[in-house]
């Protein structure tokens, strides 16, 4: 994405074309990027989509074995005590995991500040465009995945709408690799998986918002 100035930055409509421009108020995606953050943000969101239901049996919960599979002395081979053993195949587990709950939790405050940061970073590597509105006229996938070759995004790519919008998510559902989200609801895992990011000029005005929040 081209800016005119540090305190501008362009917008387009769904052709790629520079339609205006929006105000960037400093500090707005200007401060550094506070990688820590997002490490301790994106560990916390990967072990939050955990399951937790690996199970495995110990010797005690494995079916049969109540009995020496021979005698203790006399046959010339190592004592046993039960085929259960972690030894024996289709015997125990020793150490295996057990059915255990991976939640972390992350303040809002902290979240947010992880989000931003992670908008920091696609805007320094100029993966973030603007768009004036993005809305689709029939709601069909070859429509949005004209948009998206319009605005040049083809690789991944996150799109980050004002508001939930069920129409345009649909049409991008069959397009392999393109997200739609609400802009607040987005996550910093959200931006930094994704190549590019587009967001609609009412969205990108709600992260300002945001980030205002997170300073203040």
């Amino acid at each position: 994405m081209t800016t005119k100035s540090i305190n501008k930055a362009d917008v387009k409509d769904l052709k790629g074309q520079v339609v205006g421009s929006v105000d960037l108020p400093d500090p707005v995606f200007t401060d550094h990027v506070k990688s820590p953050l997002l490490w301790e943000t994106v560990k916390a969101y990967l072990a939050n989509r955990r399951q937790g239901t690996a199970s495995t049996k110990t010797r005690g919960q494995v079916r049969g074995g109540g009995r020496k599979p021979w005698k203790q002395k006399g046959t010339g081979r190592a004592r046993q005590s039960s085929i259960r053993s972690p030894l024996w195949r289709g015997g125990g587990v020793v150490f295996g995991p057990h059915p255990r709950d991976y939640h972390v939790s992350m303040p809002k405050n902290l979240r947010r500040g992880a989000l931003i940061s992670s908008l920091q970073t696609k805007w320094k590597d100029g993966a973030v465009t603007i768009v004036k509105n993005f809305q689709l006229a029939s709601g069909k996938t070859k429509e949005i995945a004209a948009a998206l070759a319009g605005l040049k995004a083809d690789k991944s790519t996150l799109v980050l709408l004002e508001k939930q919008d069920s129409g345009i998510a649909r049409a991008a559902r069959n397009i392999r690799g393109v997200t739609v989200k609400p802009a607040q609801e987005a996550t910093a895992y959200d931006v930094l998986s994704h190549h590019n990011i587009i967001v609609s000029e009412a969205g990108f005005r709600q992260l300002q918002e945001l980030k205002g929040q997170v300073m203040g």
